[in-house]
């Protein structure tokens, strides 16, 4: 079975301004972990139309699956849904069906102009469901394109991510150690990389609130065999620099 990658477009100004903190790449990125989709990369690209068609454009042929969060609303600044039209060729249609859910929700007279708009959908697309506010995403092709408001995005992924096509779920093991330092093993888990080129090791210092200082030593991947034949390997990495290995990640993280 071959893997499936992915690619997060979040989109907005005020990501980039730095006014909104992004909340939904670990969402997206749990999800697809336990679905068994790797996540590659992620971008973060304004409200520029140019922009988001050309990166919609070039990251469609890169990578298999694209998810994109925000511009998907009412106001004038909500232009993912005219840009992902243009980027896959088609027109930009009224979805029947929607408007006719979030008219009979409003209300003829609050289902004005602008929120109209939130049923605009480029031909061809399904909507991807919101059981917070009925306002649905779209998916086209390989793109699914999805609100910014993190409880709404999140629930189109609960609604999106298991219907896709399920691979191997990530699988990690960590081990951490008091007093343990990036420096002592490096070259150790370099080594043990080389011989393990499939899955990922990484290693993440720490500090706890009572002020004690540590590494974690991390193997994460898709062949749950190797890596569950790696995990005693950073066991006995730590044992070796003279360091009492504890099992999990260390607790509260300060």
């Amino acid at each position: 079975m071959l893997q499936k990658n992915a690619c997060l477009l979040v989109i907005g100004n005020e990501i980039l301004s730095g006014r909104t903190q992004d909340a939904n790449t670990q969402v997206l990125a749990r999800a697809l972990n336990a679905q068994g989709i790797r996540l590659l990369e992620v971008r973060v690209i304004p409200d520029i139309e140019d922009h988001i068609v050309q990166t919609v454009t070039e990251c469609r042929a890169r990578f298999d699956i694209i998810f994109t969060c925000g511009g998907i609303g009412p106001t004038h600044d909500d232009i993912t849904a005219e840009c992902i039209a243009k980027a896959m060729g088609v027109p930009l249609l009224r979805h029947e069906p929607t408007f006719q859910k979030l008219e009979a929700l409003m209300g003829k007279e609050k289902f004005n102009t602008a929120r109209q708009r939130m049923a605009m959908f480029p031909e061809g697309s399904v909507p991807i469901e919101n059981a917070i506010s009925a306002a649905p995403g779209f998916s086209i092709g390989n793109v699914h394109v999805m609100a910014g408001v993190p409880s709404i995005f999140a629930s189109m992924v609960d609604a999106l991510v298991p219907q896709l096509e399920k691979g191997p779920p990530l699988t990690s093991v960590s081990w951490h150690a008091a007093g343990l330092k990036e420096g002592d093993f490096a070259d150790d888990l370099r080594r043990l990389q080389d011989r393990f080129p499939g899955i990922d090791l990484g290693s993440y210092p720490y500090g706890l609130t009572d002020g004690t200082k540590g590494t974690a030593l991390v193997a994460k991947g898709y062949d749950a065999e190797a890596v569950t034949t790696v995990g005693p390997l950073l066991h006995d990495l730590i044992m070796a620099h003279g360091r009492e290995p504890v099992s999990g990640d260390p607790p509260h993280k300060a």
